[in-house]
């Protein structure tokens, strides 16, 4: 029985496949990816932006491959990632063939989209011969003819059948290693055809609010769309689309994530508004501070807390926490495990914090690593 029962999640079973390393589905962590946005041709600025990508913290990345181009590229780009990297394929099957043949770890594909059964089952050897899994991208924006003429709109009915029809290919043609997404702009469109699916099959969920919108707005539609759904706790790996940097996608799903309990890297910080009580600039701190943590993976609690009156209760649950003495006093009450342990001058606060943030990430680290040796 969990000691805060309200927090648990219960993640809907699934079967689990592989993108190359990292493990999709069943009891495996909730991966995060994103998608470069370079032209794929250009093979040093796409490997440029994944080695961003990958010190984000992403698991997996997404590449478009819109054509032969592209997919002369995609040998030189899945050989420097660091992580899988997903080609996205539309409508051309010899693209596919292309991909998997560079060393693209899964597809993104829709077989009903890519011709006669014959050049599926050509596209699925290619995916089987050199070890690719793949995923059914269904889009509300781009649902196949007669789907939109039997249901006259977008609707979670025929996203749903959208996706099934396109598994049957995959099963049919003996290829079990895939997973499935059904996104929408619209996070209710999107959350009720997730629902509907994730109790039709066993297949792992790859879950996005499609063109979510820019920083602000699109982080709000993803985690308030991907959030029920996670809750509910449907959905293996996550896909934040924002018309933005692409690093500042993976930041985001890891905090949705971090938010939910689900997945921790990093350090999270827990910081108040601000008001008339701060002792100290709790919006610039903050700011300076999530910066000067980001090359801080292992997880770990920090609270920022301008006065008193929440401030040693937020920092009794944070593994370090700083509060203002209030407005004029100059100095706060540095904690370390819930315990208030001595106060330091506020111009000292962002160096001193970061240092002990270092040092407990170092502690953490050196404890894990005893731990394994047992």
């Amino acid at each position: 029985m969990s000691e805060r029962p309200y927090r648990d999640i219960h993640r809907r079973k699934s079967r689990q496949i592989h993108v190359g390393k990292v493990a999709i589905g069943g009891d495996a962590p909730i991966s995060v990816q994103t998608m470069t946005n370079t032209v794929t041709s250009d093979a040093r600025a796409t490997i440029d932006q994944i080695r961003r990508i990958e010190e984000a913290g992403a698991d997996i990345v997404r590449v478009s491959c819109p054509d032969e181009e592209s997919t002369a590229a995609m040998k030189a780009i899945c050989k420097a990632s660091r992580i899988p990297v997903v080609a996205d394929i539309h409508f051309h099957y010899k693209r596919a063939i292309e991909a998997a043949e560079a060393g693209a770890a899964c597809l993104r594909i829709n077989p009903g989209n890519i011709g006669s059964a014959a050049r599926v089952k050509e596209v699925v050897q290619a995916a089987k011969d050199h070890g690719c899994s793949m995923r059914i991208g269904v889009n509300a924006g781009s649902l196949e003819k007669e789907l939109m003429e039997k249901y006259g709109e977008p609707c979670p009915e025929a996203m749903v059948e959208s996706a099934l029809g396109h598994a049957k290919i995959l099963d049919d043609n003996d290829f079990r290693e895939y997973k499935i997404s059904v996104k929408a702009s619209d996070p209710f469109l999107a959350v009720a055809a997730y629902r509907a699916l994730a109790g039709a099959i066993d297949c792992p969920l790859h879950l996005g609010i499609t063109e979510a919108g820019g920083m602000i707005s699109g982080t709000v539609k993803s985690s308030v769309g991907m959030g029920m759904l996670l809750w509910s706790g449907i959905g293996d790996t996550i896909r934040v689309s924002l018309s933005a940097d692409p690093v500042e996608e993976v930041r985001v799903g890891f905090d949705i994530l971090k938010s939910l309990d689900l997945r921790h890297r990093g350090v999270n910080i827990i910081s108040c508004p601000s008001c008339a009580r701060q002792g100290f600039d709790v919006i610039d701190t903050v700011r300076l501070l999530e910066d000067r943590l980001r090359h801080i993976t292992t997880p770990m609690s920090l609270s920022i807390i301008g006065c008193v009156v929440n401030g040693p209760g937020e920092a009794r649950e944070t593994d370090l926490g700083f509060t203002g003495g209030g407005a004029g006093k100059g100095h706060g009450q540095v904690y370390l495990n819930g315990e208030p342990v001595y106060r330091i001058d506020n111009k000292d606060l962002v160096e001193h914090i970061v240092e002990l943030c270092e040092k407990k990430a170092a502690e953490i680290e050196a404890t894990r690593g005893m731990q394994a040796t047992k």
